[in-house]
């Protein structure tokens, strides 16, 4: 199972369970309280997610590697790309 069908798979189980809870089956009565903090629980737990999301994005890229050599090697790709176009006529 790919790594899309078990988070697909988490949230259809976590989904069935809040609208099996949220939709108050006729034998289950939970007290007020619950059912008010039972409500907006997706919404919450989208923002928590969106700022997980975004720490995690903003880490990796305050950790990112650079290549120096990568990029020593791609500058002289362009140079060599650069001379090739102009020596056929094209002017930059």
């Amino acid at each position: 199972m790919t790594k899309l069908g078990q988070w697909l798979c988490g949230l259809a189980l976590l989904g069935s369970a809040w609208a099996a809870l949220a939709l108050a089956p006729p034998g289950l009565r939970l007290p007020a309280p619950y059912r008010q903090a039972l409500l907006p629980l997706p919404v919450y737990l989208l923002v928590a997610f969106g700022c997980y999301s975004l720490a995690t994005v903003g880490y990796r890229l305050a950790t990112f590697n650079d290549c120096e050599e990568a990029a020593a090697e791609l500058q002289e790709h362009i140079s060599a790309a650069r001379a090739d176009l102009r020596r056929r006529g094209l002017r930059f």
